[in-house]
């Protein structure tokens, strides 16, 4: 190993994929496992020092990411290539660093987010054994079109309100989705629904999600005009669903200025 200045407190940004399957989200949960959790206890064993990871998405439980980036702090002397290798080799499989290097001294994973995206994957078929747990089986009928078109209601800036969980009094309801895009892989029988926005509120994703599934399954009594309109009451006591976490991806982080 390299070894550098043992007085020095180095910034690292971190970028880390996991599946959720198990988990209880990105953030602590006192006796249950967290990917903050298992990273920490990682370095500890491996390192002998105490971490914390900040991390700029906290993904809830059984949500799994390709790109969720965080960042930490230690004085551990060593290589970024040694200490990378090091960590990656005692973490399960369910979590893989795809990248760890120097972050600059302002570098924060909350601040000069440009914007993020999120996947969500649902199946009309029975999905093959592998991917069960990466979207949801949804059974009956299915209007693409009319699912589309209820998706295409959240572009733009709103107030999202009426698709959120648990918002805090005096948050910023207002976020800018940019684009959703819809695409289908014949070959898994695999739906993938690609959201972009420069923010998003808790379980807001899901929650659209679940709304379009709904209509379009149901178009003949959930109508696009019934979900225009729990948009702009901006309650989110109604009657829609919250589509199951397994089939929702945090894809990508993408920073101004990076």
């Amino acid at each position: 190993m390299k070894w550098v200045s043992l007085f020095s407190m180095n910034r690292y940004k971190i970028i880390i994929a996991y599946d959720g399957t198990g988990l209880y989200g990105w953030a602590q949960q006192p006796g249950l496992p967290s990917v903050t959790q298992i990273m920490q206890d990682t370095f500890y064993d491996i390192f002998k020092q105490k971490i914390a990871l900040v991390g700029a998405s906290r993904t809830d439980a059984g949500v799994h990411a390709l790109g969720q980036v965080a960042r930490f702090h230690t004085s551990i002397p060593i290589d970024v290539k040694a200490m990378h290798k090091a960590w990656s080799a005692r973490l399960p499989g369910s979590l893989v660093i795809r990248s760890l290097e120097p972050a600059l001294e302002h570098f924060h994973p909350f601040h000069g987010i440009h914007n993020k995206t999120y996947y969500y994957h649902f199946f009309l078929t029975r999905p093959l054994p592998f991917l069960d747990r990466y979207g949801l089986y949804c059974q009956g009928d299915f209007d693409k079109e009319r699912f589309n078109e209820v998706l295409q209601l959240f572009v733009g800036t709103h107030d999202f309100t009426s698709f959120s969980t648990g918002l805090p009094i005096g948050d910023n309801p207002l976020c800018t989705i940019e684009t959703i895009n819809v695409h289908y892989f014949r070959r898994l029988g695999m739906y993938q629904v690609s959201i972009t926005g420069n923010r998003f509120l808790r379980h807001m994703v899901r929650r659209l999600i679940g709304a379009a599934l709904l209509s379009a399954q149901k178009k003949d009594k959930i109508s696009v005009a019934d979900i225009k309109i729990v948009l702009e009451e901006k309650n989110s006591n109604h009657f829609l669903p919250n589509a199951p976490a397994k089939g929702l991806l945090l894809y990508k982080i993408r920073y101004s200025g990076l």
